[in-house]
């Protein structure tokens, strides 16, 4: 039976990272695969690619992760950019869109918002049309086309939905949940057969970790738009939201 950790939107906070790093590690998985936005918003973006480049077997490219390599007009990635230096940026600019594999004669896709792009923005309660579409195959997949299990990140709100058949499921955010305020990630058991079916599990874990630690690292280091950040950390609300 394989047991694969999947994390995403670690978004430079290495206090969540090292608590899920953690447990992970306490369940004996060994497989890790991260569905991107390893940077912005929090304090150590250069920390969380190194370490997710040293601990993750897969990695794939999220929004963040292409937007601070290429926007320089705004302190949100500029900040980000300066401290990741251009071997950094290189790495994150060419992650792969999405992976795919097989469990339990299951096609499974990860992608890190939709198979359209990193940018394009998916919610539970969207329109079915909206949510049945993320099944269908980006358009640089080489692999298996429409996919029976698709598993993503971006909206930092952890669910799962069976549609029509199919299984949808979000991770959730290591580093800036908005749902409530626990780093979020899933962990997928199956069997490693191509196409009989056979038992296979989705788990989510919430891990708590030291808020507050967070909240002192990202004073110290004066990120941009700070008090943003350090009440969507303690609410779980995004900032978007938070004045509304």
């Amino acid at each position: 039976m394989e047991r694969i950790a999947i994390v995403s939107d670690i978004h430079g906070n290495m206090t969540a990272w090292n608590a899920v790093l953690d447990n992970i590690r306490h369940r004996g998985i060994t497989r890790i695969f991260c569905l991107g936005d390893l940077v912005g918003k929090g304090p150590a973006p250069a920390e969380a690619v190194d370490s997710v480049r040293t601990t993750c077997e897969q990695v794939i490219r999220g929004n963040w992760d292409e937007l601070v390599a290429v926007n320089k007009d705004n302190e949100n990635f500029t900040w980000q950019a300066e401290r990741l230096g251009a071997n950094r940026l290189a790495y994150l600019a060419n992650l792969p869109f999405s992976y795919e594999l097989r469990l339990s004669g299951r096609a499974i896709r990860l992608v890190h918002a939709s198979p359209k792009s990193v940018y394009h923005r998916v919610q539970p309660w969207d329109e079915m049309e909206q949510r049945m579409a993320m099944f269908d195959a980006p358009e640089e997949a080489t692999g298996f086309g429409t996919a029976d299990i698709v598993g993503y990140g971006d909206v930092h709100n952890a669910f799962l939905q069976h549609l029509n058949g199919k299984m949808l499921f979000n991770v959730g955010s290591v580093g800036n949940p908005l749902d409530m305020t626990q780093a979020s990630y899933c962990i997928i058991e199956g069997e490693n057969s191509n196409d009989v079916k056979s038992a296979f599990n989705l788990q989510f874990v919430r891990v708590p970790y030291d808020i507050e630690q967070e909240v002192r690292a990202a004073e110290q280091a004066n990120v941009p738009f700070l008090d943003f950040y350090i009440r969507e950390l303690r609410t779980g609300v995004y900032r978007g939201l938070q004045d509304q």
